[in-house]
């Protein structure tokens, strides 16, 4: 694949995943159905705007190309620990690995990139 093209779809998985986890984050943050789980769980219902809010402005720096890493490593300790709560209480959550890996990819992606255009 040429150099155009890595970027291109680096750019692309970037954007996709930043987009789709920014929806996602909003979605959660304003759920009632959200607050009626994790008071179920007996977390209070205020956890789930800072969660969601969280999600969001880590995705939000994702984005940012000078706050690329930023919001890369703060999404991966986002979803590591949404993993482990959710394992905790038996569920599998293979949506947040998927982003996980996505999240990886694009940062191990655009070191390997800066390192050949330098």
């Amino acid at each position: 694949m040429t150099m155009n093209r890595e970027r291109v779809a680096l750019a692309l998985l970037r954007w996709t995943l930043g987009l789709v986890v920014l929806w996602q984050s909003y979605r959660f943050a304003v759920s009632s159905a959200a607050v009626r789980n994790l008071s179920r769980l007996g977390l209070p219902p205020w956890l789930v705007p800072v969660i969601g809010g969280a999600e969001l402005l880590a995705a939000a720096l994702f984005l940012v190309p000078k706050l690329r890493r930023v919001g890369g490593y703060a999404l991966l300790t986002i979803f590591t620990l949404a993993c482990a709560f959710h394992g905790l209480h038996g569920e599998i959550e293979l949506g947040l690995l998927v982003y996980a890996a996505a999240v990886v990819a694009c940062m191990a992606t655009t070191s390997e990139v800066a390192r050949r255009t330098a």
